[in-house]
């Protein structure tokens, strides 16, 4: 259709006009791939595309014209046939060239948009198949009937530690039910999950675990993936005090650094040489992390003094995906 317009508008065969527009195209072609290939940091890439094929629109009509004629190229261009030849050539590429080049960068922003779609459609996925073995983790039937069972003896016996374990388990249970639908969870949720499964911890092991939680109180109100602290604490708990004869202490700490926020969870226990390697559990506290905050968010793993491990979590706090609207 171009090289019709052009023939008909220039007065010249159609496979002249066509030998012309083929080598402009692959030109504007090229620049635009070039644009892309560059990349400037000063501008969009889609502008750097625009601005890219309008230049080289008249450079290659210009050579398209002249090439052919060598020597004659000046003489030509100085007729009113060749001049006109020249502006209808480079008209047409400009025109053209930035109106398939619209639609190109349209098309494109459009399937971004679908794959970023995709994308988040399968992070939900993750996030919910995360969360329900997360979950199913914390509340197996064989953490249920081990804690039932301890109650069950200490009310034969008479102790009375058997209210206050039971008291827990309700806490527990109650903090941790809600959090599979919860959309909106907060630091201060999670902390409560946290303590009321320390506690619990606590009264099966009272002689080797002691364990502070001591957060910020401006971060209690900022949202926070759902039992991503927690699955720290069920590390340091499992990897951590239990295989240590001596048991130890897990403190639960945070602070805000003018928006760049730090949660650690450290134990006294075996240390890392000893641990476990991270597993599944870690990589989902970090995929979340990141999901909400961004690729900047990171989990950091360090040995303790005079011994443990230390996990910590940082990110920045203004992301409004997780910033609270309290």
């Amino acid at each position: 259709m171009l090289t019709w317009i052009l023939a008909t508008l220039t007065r010249q065969p159609f496979l002249e006009c066509l030998r012309h527009l083929v080598p402009v195209s692959l030109a504007q072609l090229a620049a635009y791939t070039a644009a892309t290939a560059w990349q400037p940091r000063w501008m969009p890439l889609s502008l750097a595309r625009l601005i890219a094929v309008a230049v080289m629109a008249p450079f290659a009509a210009l050579a398209m014209i002249a090439l052919p004629r060598y020597g004659r190229a000046a003489a030509y261009l100085a007729t009113a046939q060749g001049a006109g030849s020249v502006v209808m050539l480079t008209l047409i590429a400009l025109v053209f060239g930035l109106l398939f080049t619209a639609v190109a960068l349209y098309l494109q922003r459009k399937e971004r948009e679908r794959q970023a779609e995709r994308e988040r459609l399968a992070l939900e996925r993750d996030l919910l198949d995360a969360r329900l073995r997360l979950l199913q983790a914390q509340i197996e039937p064989h953490f249920l009937f081990n804690t039932l069972a301890n109650v069950l003896v200490l009310v034969e016996s008479g102790s009375a530690q058997a209210a206050p374990v039971l008291r827990h388990l309700i806490a527990y249970l109650r903090a941790a039910m809600p959090r599979l639908t919860d959309a909106d969870a907060t630091l201060d949720t999670e902390l409560q999950l946290v303590r009321a499964y320390l506690e619990l911890m606590r009264m099966r092991m009272p002689d080797r675990l002691q364990f502070a939680v001591t957060v910020d109180p401006a971060l209690h109100q900022l949202r926070f993936p759902a039992m991503a602290l927690l699955t720290l604490v069920e590390n340091a708990v499992k990897h951590g005090i239990d295989p240590s004869m001596a048991g130890g202490k897990i403190e639960v700490g945070g602070k805000n650094d003018g928006g760049n926020v730090a949660l650690w969870v450290e134990d006294s226990g075996v240390g890392i040489s000893e641990s476990a390697a991270p597993g599944t559990g870690l990589a989902n506290v970090k995929a979340r992390l990141q999901a909400c905050y961004g690729n900047s968010a990171r989990l950091e793993m360090h040995e303790a003094e005079p011994q443990g491990l230390r996990v910590e979590l940082h990110f920045t706090k203004e992301p409004a995906c997780l910033q609270s609207q309290h």
